[in-house]
């Protein structure tokens, strides 16, 4: 007799797969669950008021610092962490970055082995994934999913200056409050992102892990805070005239739509209307492509950059002044 799923369960070749699906849940969970922590923190409100606020972090050296998010440690300066083996710590912020939405804090008591960190550049959509956080209070809650998309763009905020996220890992594995600040794994227990968002009924995002954050993470343990350069110009992506696509197989620039008074864009002569079809020797295709090229390097330093202009290849030299 042949047998079918509704007589005897799952099929064979069914059954292995979920069990290796299984191990690799259990696995990822048992390595990393001790090593993400719930952060709680209480901070002043201009009222006067005490506000406090939960979520997630993730223990990533040996020497008891731990990655958040900024928007999960707010506007304090210290807090508590709980660990999932029951030990309690106080913590203080080392640094935080807003644009990133990034922010290192310090435990000032013992903390678990430290999470491997990863690349989210070798991310695939359709990789799974593995989420650990504390959402809603629940410490050590695990999900699992896969990458849903990648190269999605978050929008930031600090102060009056706007700033793009951007390679935002888009993923299905279920995230609610409380689980920013926590880590987004793949199936080697790497951690390739830090979860930030939920972006709307099943879909979360996360800060990915690179070469950019990596550099970002850095300054704040080194500086505490991200040195930004500022050019001056707001843009968006523009095609390039077909012949110079051609020759330079480049097929679009950045159109400059407004020029700050003043700024270093201004002072080099670039004008509304140009095209940047290039920075530094790098290809601009857009406001991402130049705001790469936006880090505290910049700062003071000769900025080569080429524009169309009414046709004809303009180059300017700008020097970036650093972001307040």
């Amino acid at each position: 007799m042949t047998s079918t799923i509704g007589e005897f369960g799952p099929e064979p070749a069914e059954s292995a797969a979920l069990d290796a699906y299984s191990r690799v849940v259990t696995s990822v969970a048992a390595e990393l669950t001790p090593s993400v922590a719930a952060l709680y923190r209480s901070e002043r409100t201009p009222n006067g008021q005490v506000a406090t606020g939960t979520g997630s972090a993730v223990v990533f050296t040996d020497d008891g610092f731990l990655l958040t998010n900024a928007h999960v440690v707010g506007n304090s300066s210290s807090g508590n962490v709980s660990f999932a083996d029951g030990s309690t710590s106080t913590y203080r912020v080392i640094g935080s970055d807003p644009l990133s939405d990034l922010a290192v804090v310090r435990a000032d008591g013992p903390t678990p082995q430290p999470a491997r960190l990863g690349d989210a550049s070798a991310l695939r959509v359709g990789q799974l994934v593995v989420a650990v956080g504390n959402p809603l209070g629940l410490a050590g809650s695990v999900t699992a999913g896969v990458v849903s998309g990648l190269g999605r763009s978050l929008p930031t905020r600090s102060g009056g200056t706007v700033r793009i996220i951007d390679n935002v890992i888009q993923t299905d594995a279920a995230l609610n409050p409380g689980n920013s600040g926590g880590a987004l794994a793949i199936a080697s227990g790497e951690v390739v992102g830090i979860n930030t968002a939920v972006a709307g009924f099943g879909l979360g995002l996360a800060v990915p892990i690179n070469d950019t954050t990596r550099t970002i993470i850095t300054a704040l343990l080194t500086d505490g805070r991200v040195r930004r350069a500022y050019l001056g110009v707001a843009g968006m992506p523009a095609p390039l005239p077909p012949s110079l696509a051609q020759r330079t197989g480049q097929p679009n620039g950045m159109r400059v739509l407004e020029v700050v008074p003043g700024s270093p864009a201004a002072r080099a002569g670039i004008q509304p209307g140009d095209i940047i079809l290039s920075a530094a020797g790098q290809a601009i295709a857009g406001a991402q492509a130049l705001q790469h090229l936006m880090l505290g390097d910049a700062i003071g330093s000769r900025l080569p950059i080429t524009v169309v202009r009414n046709g004809a290849l303009v180059d300017v030299i700008a020097t970036p002044t650093e972001l307040e």
